[in-house]
């Protein structure tokens, strides 16, 4: 079964498991469709917006509005397989636009809010979108790019009609509510999340509708055995991600458990758990970086928030943030650990095994998980290695998008590489060591340093850069760009300022290096690689 049976040890949850993957099988009706057909007035979406109002959606309006918006999609000329961008923080026309896309047959696509132009360009260019639904707000850098997106035709604005986008209010008003949803496989493509490479520009990972399926173990158990009665979902972490998307949004609407959506600005420690107690939050998913933060909250317990499981992944919290964690909000934190191209692979349930802090815990049910050597042969317990996933796990993904180059080098034989270092112990417990490769772990994203390098070296002053990770108390790792200036140009405080404000503007704010400093020449190798480890080496040993 898919769905996990309560027991006692992790090694029963194990053995009770066995996927069974329908023949036909679309998300927008595991989502949606079976909810609105048996419980058509079952909340599902509690929607609070920035000025403080909040709207409702049961299954029912979910459903009427999805079919709208895919009828309306399909009379822009929207077909099977096409994408579908959604460039919007957590609201409802996010979620709709996902529904929409699923029973469509197309492939939803989405993007971060704070991505730049740049970045938006390159995963749109890439992706070949063909439709975006977007607001006011990012409509500009749209507006900016779109003479170089040929294959984007349609753009739909949340905020109504402007030049360039039609509202998307009145498109839906015009469509009918009714939709046929298209007959798919569980093996048809769903969505693509574009993760970041060290040795290249990002790439797009493509999901089937079977990833629904493949997170019901890892979900189920990370939360202590989700969904039980009360239990009301909410995340700060952006649905633009696979943790946002896929570890509370979707499983939330596939439950029948009620997702509170809402986007900070800026994460509040304060706010967030006053919000947490207003909104009635029972389940959810703070990244760690949003867990260190919370630690400093001076009594916690004075806004009477009521969880009964969190779950958090990215990077290890920690024996004191665990700690903390049991005192300040009643509950030991279920840390888990996953890659977009196969989440949940790994975690924890301290309801019924020992929480060791620091380690990611031991594989969900339905994942196999090992270290493996260099030539794919599995290691023994001890022998340190690179953690890797067998195929056959319903979360992983399909393939790399127009990549099978990078797609074939994921893999050794049957294993997926995660690119990750570690160990597994004599119990089963998996152990984190470094990266492969050169990932810089920061507030939970996972930062390829190649997209930041060609943003820099995209600005004439610049000749050549690199980015490295360094260590931080509180993000983990904090990126420093060393950067060598074109001839003729000097390095000074107010360059370096202009230079992150630079990827900050053409990038995302997650990406912008938080130090930037100038170096006369880089460490290279005999073949003209950019030696990063050393840069990185060099500021450790200085204290940096």
């Amino acid at each position: 079964m898919n769905e996990i049976t309560p027991a006692g040890d992790w090694q029963t949850l194990r053995d009770r498991h066995r996927w069974k993957i329908p023949a036909r099988y679309n998300m927008a009706w595991d989502l949606c469709e079976k909810w609105a057909g048996a419980e058509p007035d079952r909340l599902a979406l509690i929607h609070l917006g920035p000025g403080g109002e909040v709207r409702e959606y049961s299954y029912a309006r979910l459903s009427r509005d999805s079919n709208r918006l895919a009828n309306a999609l399909a009379g822009h000329g929207v077909r099977r397989g096409d994408r579908v961008a959604v460039l919007l923080g957590q609201a409802p026309e996010t979620l709709l636009t996902h529904l929409a896309a699923y029973k469509l047959g197309a492939i939803a696509l989405p993007l971060f809010t704070l991505f730049g132009e740049e970045g938006l360009e390159y995963r749109l260019a890439d992706s070949g979108a063909r439709a975006l639904v977007t607001d006011a707000a990012n409509l500009p850098k749209i507006a900016a790019i779109r003479p170089r997106l040929p294959a984007l035709e349609t753009v739909f604005s949340i905020d109504g009609p402007e030049p360039g986008a039609f509202g998307f209010g009145a498109e839906l008003d015009k469509a009918r509510d009714s939709f046929a949803m298209a007959d798919t496989g569980p093996e048809d493509p769903a969505f693509i999340c574009y993760t970041s490479g060290t040795t290249g520009p990002p790439k797009g990972t493509l999901h089937a509708h079977r990833v629904l399926l493949g997170h019901f173990p890892g979900v189920q158990v990370a939360y202590d055995f989700f969904p039980q009665p009360g239990d009301r979902m909410w995340t700060p972490a952006d649905w633009a991600w696979m943790g946002g998307l896929c570890n509370i949004a979707l499983p939330a609407l596939r439950f029948g458990v009620p997702l509170v959506a809402h986007r900070m600005e800026k994460f509040d420690p304060e706010y967030a758990f006053e919000f947490i107690a207003r909104m009635e939050v029972r389940n959810s998913f703070l990244p760690p970086t949003a867990l260190k933060l919370m630690r400093n909250v001076a009594r916690p317990e004075r806004f009477g928030a009521r969880l009964r499981s969190v779950g958090s992944g990215g990077e290890s919290l920690g024996a004191g943030v665990l700690e903390w964690a049991k005192g300040a909000l009643g509950l030991t934190v279920n840390e888990f650990y996953g890659q977009t191209e196969c989440n949940l692979a790994v975690g924890n349930c301290a309801s019924i095994m020992a929480v060791r802090p620091g380690s990611m815990g031991k594989p969900f049910p339905g994942s196999e998980v090992a270290v493996i050597d260099s030539a794919g042969e599995v290691l023994a317990p001890g022998e340190a290695g690179e953690i890797a996933v067998r195929r056959g796990a319903a979360a992983m993904f399909l393939k790399y998008w127009k990549a099978p180059d990078k797609t074939a080098e994921k893999f050794a034989g049957d294993w997926m590489r995660t690119g990750d270092e570690g160990v597994i112990d004599d119990d089963g417990y998996f152990w984190f060591a470094s990266r492969s490769d050169d990932v810089i772990t920061s507030s939970g994203y996972r930062i390829g340093p190649s997209e930041i390098e060609n943003c820099l070296t995209g600005h004439p002053a610049v000749a050549m850069a690199a980015c490295v990770g360094l260590p931080d108390p509180v993000r983990t790792e904090i990126v420093k760009a060393y950067v060598t200036l074109a001839p003729g140009v000097a390095g000074s405080e107010a360059l370096a300022g202009e230079l992150i404000a630079h990827v900050r503007r053409r990038l995302s704010p997650h990406l912008a290096p938080r130090l930037l400093e100038f170096i006369a020449a880089m460490p290279v190798t005999a073949t003209g690689k950019i030696m990063r480890r050393e840069l990185r080496a060099r500021d450790l040993a200085k204290g940096g």
